[in-house]
């Protein structure tokens, strides 16, 4: 103890000064080492998930224990880690959500030349969602973070099975089919291979509903998410899908009636050739 008080540091004048003048040396207990994060003083407080708990719920109780809510002057708590990256993700998730869905649209009105018709096929993304929290809430299991990529992953999937539909009823509207009969055909003939794309995802997303292996208690909400999504998106997108199309392209015939109106139909070029022959004649 006497050597370290005796220790010469510099002081603001140049000059030398024992150790002893400018603080006081006690034995104590501290860490062994300073660990730092963005240039702060950091201790952290780390632990493994167990079972099925949600890192969400657990963090929600951490915060209400009456250590997190007093703390000394000068300390705050910050989320690092597995915390921080599933505040972030549930931080973009809406934008993500926002931003595929116009790219869909944008992808859609270029292929079907209809700023309309790409509508139906966007309408069966709600149900989607709504089939995967309907799931989620019977098997009580809470919105984390592989549920949010799991609703990422569903979209692209119902997106597909509307496609379906929706492109052969263009396909023989064109043709000169009427829009009912086109859609009823549509279903008759697509619902086959929609309803085989859904079995087939599902039974491959069963063992990690399970939460087979290592790890398997986190995969389990997104699996049963996506299950459970396109399940009911499917059911539901053979009833309402062919109804939505049926009023789009009804609304779409009013506003072609409504607009032809306005600007009205060509005049055909007349020939003056053809027309100085009748004067004559």
């Amino acid at each position: 103890m006497s050597r370290l008080e005796n220790l010469r540091v510099s002081a603001k004048n140049g000059t030398a000064m024992p150790l002893a003048a400018v603080a006081d040396v006690e034995l104590g207990q501290g860490p062994g080492a300073i660990d730092r994060y963005d240039r702060a003083v950091r201790v952290a407080v780390e632990a493994n998930l167990q079972d099925s708990d949600a890192l969400g719920s657990l963090i929600r109780e951490a915060l209400a224990t009456p250590t997190a809510r007093n703390l000394p002057p000068g300390v705050t708590i910050r989320q690092t880690g597995d915390a921080e990256v599933m505040g972030e993700v549930f931080g973009g998730f809406l934008f993500a959500i926002g931003t595929g869905i116009l790219m869909v649209y944008a992808i859609l009105v270029l292929l079907f030349g209809s700023f309309l018709q790409p509508l139906t096929i966007l309408f069966s993304i709600p149900l989607s969602i709504g089939g995967a929290i309907l799931g989620l809430l019977v098997l009580n299991m809470p919105i984390s973070m592989p549920v949010v990529i799991g609703i990422l992953m569903l979209m692209g999937l119902v997106t597909k099975n509307a496609i379906m539909l929706v492109d052969f009823a263009v396909e023989k509207m064109r043709k000169g089919v009427d829009p009912v009969t086109a859609i009823v055909d549509a279903g008759r003939k697509r619902a086959r291979p929609i309803v085989m794309t859904t079995i087939a995802m599902a039974a491959g997303m069963v063992p990690s509903a399970m939460a087979f292996g290592v790890g398997g208690e986190f995969r389990a909400p997104m699996a049963i998410a996506v299950i459970s999504g396109l399940i009911v998106s499917t059911l539901l997108s053979l009833v309402f899908v062919p109804a939505v199309f049926l009023l789009m392209d009804s609304l779409t015939r009013t506003i072609n009636r409504v607009s032809g109106r306005f600007i009205g139909e060509p005049d055909e070029p007349v020939d003056p050739n053809v027309a100085t022959t009748a004067d004559g004649a």
